[in-house]
Formats: structure tokens, C-alpha cells, sequence
């Protein structure tokens, strides 16, 4: 299968500056076809979709006074970014495009960004907004307001070759720092220091951020031997403390990191005593996962619907759904650590029948194979849709269970 994706061919490194121009293109053509004349974006990932600015990390109490803003104007050739953090800003963005920070939230700081926004988009214009706190609502009557998910979300379901490269970057770094991580398993260790021996390794590795508290959640044979959960399936993911692990336990992994402004997504199944190998049971669920994921990707390709990749994946588990009651069947990954397209979730079969895979589109594909009585087995692996099939953007190996067969 070729690994181009509308015609363009996946690099091996990115190249940023390309990436941002493409996204903006983007940005504008959805902003026409929705009728928007400006976007103002609060949030940090469509800020850094949007910009490609990079932001400190800041804990509940400060995110607000520290989070920049963008303005995406139409017909404008760049987004202005509003920053506390003008260091953070991408080298060739526009002088004239820089600004000091916003503050919406508090009275005085909307009042700045109204007198911002007046400045550079006139009265009576269609303004799409992420997020609207009150005092911002409050100075912004004269314009007339609108969601800007009909922007953002058709904007980012499709990604550009570049992107998929960031993808493919932060997942490497994952997979490597997880290399790093799995052979210091061993009964006696605590689940708190494998967090801390990820997070050494992924920074050491060039990770800018750690997107997800990492997960070494310790599962039971039985449901009912777990927490409970107002679904009745199986609880995951749960926090990681000071637990110590002991032999013979399985645990399901789950982590991710960002670079470059987006995330990576890890998932494995490990068994807490690596000189063990599995149970007659426990290999047996791992060929079922297997054979899940096969019959997904014998089908995935562009034009072929989330209706149907979900029910290849039921026919192939002896028509019972191989994943979690409250998660899906797969989910995309970009500047969100789960973003859509996303398969088999409670929307139902009439959203997943309208979701037709795309050259660009990114699946994590995530089934979860569950005996009750003996537990189950879980894995995570990320794919993208190209012209003619797909391409793994993810390559770790399953042990101690043994070679996929795809």
C-alpha cells in the first residue's frame, strides 16, 4: 500500500513551517464554508492548532491567567496570537500578529479583548468562539456569535502528511520510553516508580509535555472483583499511586505524550512477573485481539465506514463487541489525546454509518478482548488512513505475548 496521503508523501520529520500554512489553509476554508467571518479560539490545543504556539504548563489555579488566545481573521494570511509567553510564539509569525496577553475571564481582560477584537474585526461580523466566559459574552454584544466546533472539527479530522509525521514522532518517543520502562518490571515494584522512570525517560527522549497521568492499572479476573462503575463493564482506566505490583498480576498500560503539539497514545497488556509467559488462557485472548484487529484492517481504507469497521470487529469476536461499554472500538489522535473520528461509541450506528474514512483520517484502534473469570487482554496501536489502505504510525512490540500477525 503507498504510504501518500492526498498525493503527499509522509516524511520522515516534519516540517513545521509547512504544517502551520497547511492548517491554516485549512482553518480559512472551513471558516468559509461555515459562513465565519473570525475565529477566536481560548482553548490551548485549537490556540496551538491554530498558531503553533507552544505554552508553559501551568496547574488549575494559573491555566487561566497563562492560556493564549488566537484570532483567525478571513482572508487573513496568518492567525494573530494573544501570549503571556511571546517566547513560545513560531519564529515566522508576523510581527504585527503578536500581541500581549488576554485576559477573558475577569472583567478588565474582556474588556482588553473586546477592544483587541474592534481593532482588527468589524461590528455586526460572525464570530466563532471555542469558549465564551461570561465577561468576554458580556463585551462581545456587537458581534454575533457562534460555536466554533462546525469550524475546528472538520478542520482537524483529516490530517495533513506533516502532522501525521508529529503523530508518528510523539508516538516513537512513547515507544521508546516504554522500551526503557517494561524491563524493570518485577514483583516489588511500585506503580509509582514506573510512572517516574516514564517520565525521566520521555523527557531525555524530547518530549515536550506529558499528555496523560500514566496508567498501570492492575486487572482483576472478574468484573465484580474491580470498582464498581454505573455501566457494569469494566473500570479503566484508574490512578496510579504507591501500589506495589506483584507476581503474576496483569496490568493494563496506557500513557501519552505530546511533541510538536500532538499527542501519542500507548496502550499494552503486561504481565507484572517477565520471566512468566502467559497462560494457555491469556495467549489465547491475545490470537482474539489479534484476529480483531486483522479483520479491521483487512477493510480500512478511504470510503469504507465506522459502521463497517465496527461490525468487522464484532464478526470477528464471535459477534459480541470487543471493547469497553463506555469507549469505542477506536478513536483518533492529533492535538487532543482523543479527538474523532471516533467508532462505537453511544452515538450510535446512524453516526458511525455517516463516518466515511478519509485519506489523513488517524484511528487508534483499541479493542479489549474480556473473559469474565480469567480478566482480558488490551492493546493500543494508531494507524493512518492513506490513498489506498493505511499506515501503522505506531510499532512496539506485544511481549510477553508474542507476534501480531497483521
Amino acid at each position: 500500500m503507498a504510504r501518500s496521503i492526498n498525493g503527499a508523501v509522509l516524511p520522515d520529520a516534519p516540517d513545521l513551517a509547512r504544517m502551520r500554512i497547511e492548517r491554516h489553509a485549512r482553518l480559512q476554508a472551513q471558516m468559509a464554508a461555515a459562513g465565519v467571518d473570525a475565529l477566536l479560539l481560548l482553548g490551548t490545543n485549537p490556540v496551538a492548532y491554530a498558531t503553533g504556539a507552544e505554552t508553559p504548563g501551568a496547574d488549575s489555579g494559573r491555566a487561566g491567567l497563562m492560556r493564549p488566545v488566537a484570532l483567525v481573521g478571513a482572508g487573513d494570511t496568518q492567525a494573530h496570537l494573544f501570549t503571556s509567553y511571546p517566547e513560545g510564539a513560531p519564529a515566522d509569525l508576523a510581527e504585527d500578529h503578536l500581541h500581549p496577553a488576554l485576559y477573558p475571564e475577569l472583567p478588565d481582560g474582556a474588556a482588553l479583548a473586546a477592544d483587541a477584537l474592534a481593532g482588527l474585526v468589524p461590528a455586526g461580523a460572525r464570530l466563532a468562539v471555542d469558549e465564551l466566559p461570561h465577561p468576554l459574552a458580556a463585551a462581545l454584544g456587537y458581534y454575533e456569535t457562534t460555536g466554533a466546533s462546525g469550524v475546528l472539527g472538520p478542520a482537524r479530522l483529516v490530517k495533513t502528511a506533516d502532522e501525521l509525521a508529529c503523530i508518528r514522532g510523539a508516538q516513537r518517543i512513547n515507544e521508546s520510553a516504554m522500551a526503557r520502562v517494561q524491563p524493570r518490571l518485577r514483583p516489588g515494584v511500585r506503580q509509582n516508580d514506573l510512572s517516574a522512570w516514564f517520565l525521566e525517560a520521555i523527557f531525555d527522549l524530547g518530549a515536550t509535555g506529558n499528555g496523560i497521568d500514566p496508567i498501570w492499572q492492575v486487572m482483576p479476573d472478574c468484573r465484580g472483583d474491580g470498582p464498581w462503575t454505573t455501566h457494569g463493564d469494566v473500570a479503566f482506566p484508574t490512578a496510579s499511586f504507591d501500589r506495589i505490583l506483584r507476581a503474576g498480576e496483569v496490568i493494563w498500560v496506557d500513557t501519552g505524550i505530546d511533541w510538536h503539539g500532538y499527542a501519542s497514545d500507548f496502550g499494552r497488556t503486561w504481565l507484572v512477573d517477565p520471566l512468566a509467559p502467559p497462560s494457555a488462557r491469556q495467549a489465547a485472548q491475545f490470537r482474539r485481539w489479534d484476529e480483531v484487529m486483522a479483520a479491521v484492517l483487512s477493510i480500512l481504507k478511504p470510503g469504507v465506514t465506522a459502521l463497517e469497521l465496527g461490525r468487522a470487529a464484532i464478526d470477528a469476536n464471535g459477534g459480541t463487541r470487543p471493547w469497553i461499554e463506555h469507549f469505542y472500538l477506536a478513536h483518533g489522535v492529533g492535538t487532543e489525546s482523543a479527538e474523532m473520528p471516533m467508532i462505537g461509541t453511544d452515538l450510535g450506528d446512524a453516526f458511525d454509518d455517516r463516518m466515511v474514512m478519509q485519506p489523513g483520517m488517524v484511528l487508534v484502534l483499541e479493542p479489549v478482548i474480556w473473559d469474565e473469570g480469567a480478566g482480558g487482554y488490551r492493546s493500543e496501536d494508531i494507524f493512518a488512513v492513506t490513498d489506498d489502505g493505511w499506515v501503522a504510525l505506531s510499532d512496539h512490540p506485544y511481549d510477553p505475548y508474542g507476534e501480531r500477525s497483521w
